[in-house]
């Protein structure tokens, strides 16, 4: 397996709506995508800036995975994603080095793309996407 490249970091906030002012007014970056996945219970927004993107995850359910984040660590940094080509083969590789996922099977995350987590026990606290590169 190897990343391609970092897709998009994502940042837990209680309410997006101030969130996305300081990212547009003060950091000069655009709205890119504003979409609700109900599946995972938020809200997801998307602020591109260079070849990646900040995701806001507002949670529109209390007992969603980023509302249960937000109880226990507060606001802030939820995930890092990376990008890699073949996600299926990337999490048998994983799952053959001993490496726990919290997905063994994709899920459809926003934008429609292929994603899969890695349980955050096996890389030193850190919750890690893995997101399937778009064939162009």
């Amino acid at each position: 397996m190897k990343a391609i490249k970092v897709d998009h970091i994502g940042v837990a906030v209680k309410d997006a709506a101030p969130v996305i002012k300081l990212y547009r007014d003060v950091l000069g970056l655009e709205l890119a995508g504003d979409e609700v996945v109900k599946e995972q219970k938020v809200r997801t927004i998307f602020l591109p800036v260079g070849d990646t993107e900040i995701e806001l995850l507002e949670s529109t359910e209390p007992d969603g995975p980023v509302a249960k984040f937000l109880e226990t660590k507060g606001e802030g940094i939820q995930h890092i994603a990376f990008m890699v080509e073949d996600l299926d083969g990337a999490l048998k590789e994983l799952e053959a080095k001993g490496v726990r996922l919290i997905d063994k099977v994709p899920r459809i995350g926003a934008g429609g793309k292929r994603i899969a987590f890695v349980h955050p026990k096996d890389t030193f606290g850190v919750l890690v996407e893995l997101c399937e590169c778009v064939k162009k």
